[in-house]
């Protein structure tokens, strides 16, 4: 492939990456991670509500990886309560989960970041074997992808399978328990998906820009210098 056109691909990419560490750092400053409904539980069933008469028992709930908020409803109006993960409910959840979502991110916009900068020394600079050459841009893009998708699965079992969303609705409330009528993730879990998406397709335009995946060629290379040895 002609140079000028790597060097398009190159900054293509690293605008990707660039875009992908902004992404992710706005993300993590908001609260728009899960967003759902909350039943209160005893309310309804104290007074039998069905139909219509349920929705004067269903809250809204909104949390990231920071802070959130719920508005409680037991038929006497909604009443929003303001939370934050720490310290506040870092005794109900699964700390060792939700900090590592956190530590990921930090990781993530890191070699996002690192990756940008390779993308853009390859456009318009000389590059490096190893690290700074091929082998290194599918390092960067690897790692960031491999972090993107770990952020989804920790946080998607914080959520589903330890019930994050029912531990933050019942917190401080002693005579009502209140369950989980509906939730699903929010637009800064996507924008992680699509970090993640992103960071594949960079790695698809270095191959695309010529470059052979790493070691993709090893056996190769170690056949022909045995060979050399043995001739000589």
């Amino acid at each position: 492939m002609p140079a000028q056109q790597k060097k398009i691909i190159f900054c293509i990419a690293g605008v990707l990456s660039f875009a992908c560490a902004l992404g992710t750092a706005a993300a993590i400053g908001t609260q728009l991670w899960v967003k759902g409904t909350i039943l209160c539980k005893t309310g309804a069933l104290l007074v039998n509500a069905t139909g219509q008469e349920l929705e004067k028992f269903i809250g809204k709930i909104q949390y990231g990886l920071f802070y959130g908020e719920r508005v409680r409803q037991c038929g006497l109006g909604g009443r929003p309560f303001q939370f934050s993960f720490f310290p506040d409910l870092l005794k109900i959840i699964p700390a060792s989960i939700h900090v590592s979502v956190i530590l990921f991110c930090t990781v993530l916009i890191v070699f996002a970041l690192v990756g940008a900068g390779f993308f853009m020394f390859n456009a318009f600079g000389s590059p490096y074997e190893t690290l700074h050459g091929p082998v290194g841009l599918y390092l960067w893009s690897f790692i960031a992808c491999s972090c993107g998708c770990l952020i989804m699965i920790l946080f998607s079992s914080e959520v589903k399978i330890h019930h994050l969303s029912e531990k933050i609705a019942n917190f401080r409330e002693g005579s009502f328990t209140f369950k989980t009528h509906s939730e699903h993730f929010a637009n800064s879990f996507w924008i992680i998906l699509v970090c993640s998406l992103v960071h594949f397709l960079n790695a698809l335009l270095i191959r695309f820009a010529g470059f052979e995946f790493p070691f993709s060629k090893s056996k190769d290379s170690g056949t022909i210098t045995g060979a050399a040895d043995l001739m000589y």
